[in-house]
């Protein structure tokens, strides 16, 4: 155990408890900040953390899961990783990150005074496809579908988003897996890392008690501001 992974647990500890209490977060607060204290842990680790914390809250809160937006997303995410990836090969990343960071506060700026979006299919494919490319991109994937569900129920929100995360994490392990970026070093890593996800849930249980209705979507919009400025912040400093 060294004190590095120790001060990477507890980062995501409060990655883990800011996700379990609006539905997102955990790469936001964690994959940053993990990145720099060992490039090791990022993505591999992460994924796999966040995949275990994904379970635990659909368990938590499976009765509210809309399963069928889910699936919707899902079908959008699959072209959105390839569009990702096309995008890596062919285009600098500063650029994306930048376009990606406006994008998303234009969706919290127009969220804010006129928006009202609605997890329709549509919105879901699109919101699947932009989260497939911008996880890819720059690793920040909530965003896009916690802003067509944020102004659904606090449990709603939490269930479906993890049950997306879910799916998605293990399509990306899955490409990691089979292209040879999957180590030991990271499962043990991995391993180290989730009881401070499930101390961090914990955290969340009386919290999210508190955060409902107009508390819960501030958080969400909060959240996804931050994800702009901290995309926006590396396409300009990098």
């Amino acid at each position: 155990m060294t004190l590095a992974l120790v001060i990477a647990g507890l980062i995501m500890m409060v990655g883990a408890a800011v996700q379990g209490t609006i539905g997102f977060g955990l790469n936001l607060i964690a994959g940053p900040i993990l990145a720099l204290i060992d490039p090791m842990l990022v993505p591999v680790p992460v994924l796999f953390a966040g995949t275990a914390l994904a379970a635990m809250m659909m368990t938590r809160e499976r009765g509210h899961i809309e399963w069928s937006g889910v699936g919707w997303a899902m079908l959008g995410r699959l072209p959105g990783n390839l569009l990702g990836v096309l995008a890596l090969a062919t285009l600098p990343a500063t650029g994306f990150n930048l376009v990606i960071g406006v994008s998303v506060l234009v969706c919290v700026a127009l969220s804010v005074i006129t928006w009202k979006p609605q997890p329709t299919r549509p919105a879901l494919v699109v919101a699947g496809t932009a989260s497939g490319a911008f996880g890819t991109i720059a690793s920040i994937g909530g965003p896009p579908i916690a802003l067509i569900y944020q102004n659904q129920s606090g449990p709603t929100i939490r269930s479906t988003l993890s049950a997306f995360f879910l799916l998605a994490s293990i399509s990306s392990l899955i490409t990691l897996a089979a292209t040879g970026h999957v180590e030991q070093r990271h499962l043990t890593a991995a391993a180290f890392l989730v009881p401070f996800l499930f101390a961090g849930m914990l955290i969340s249980g009386p919290l999210r008690k508190h955060v409902e209705g107009p508390r819960l979507r501030v958080g969400v919009l909060a959240v996804a501001t931050a994800s702009a400025l901290l995309l926006i912040g590396r396409s300009l400093l990098g």
